[in-house]
């Protein structure tokens, strides 16, 4: 295997797809799928869509309210350029906890990134089941 980059817990940036931008928001923010939909005035289904890749991509709107929702920068959720924080307080975006915590855990990550689809579902599933 490849050496792997440990993340740290003072790493601002975070970039990637849209659908990978729009669910960091979410989960930063605390948020189900459930929940954020609700708060939009839209089903379930169609933040669960903007959330997987080659997914349908939310409206303009849409992204500006879950912007302001959870409290990323508009413009960072839509391009994936510029900071990820709203306010120049010092306060990070990035909510850390959802970054591996040690190398096992980066691991892991490296390793379910390689997985197709439908292993990526058996192993979450996996994962929950023992949880």
């Amino acid at each position: 295997m490849g050496v792997v980059k440990k993340r740290r817990a003072t790493d601002r940036a975070f970039s990637g797809p849209l659908n990978d931008r729009v669910r960091h928001a979410r989960r930063v923010a605390g948020l189900s799928q459930s929940r954020l939909a609700e708060q939009l005035g839209v089903g379930p289904s169609a933040v669960a869509q903007w959330e997987v890749p080659n997914g349908t991509s939310p409206t303009v709107a849409h992204l500006a309210h879950i912007a302001q929702l959870t409290q990323v920068a508009f413009e960072w959720l839509a391009t994936g350029r510029g900071a990820i924080r709203l306010n120049g307080d010092g306060t990070p975006a990035v909510e850390t906890s959802v970054f591996a915590h040690d190398m096992l855990e980066e691991r892991l990550l490296v390793g379910f990134r390689m997985l197709s689809p439908k292993k990526k579902e058996a192993v979450v599933r996996l994962v929950e089941e023992l949880s």
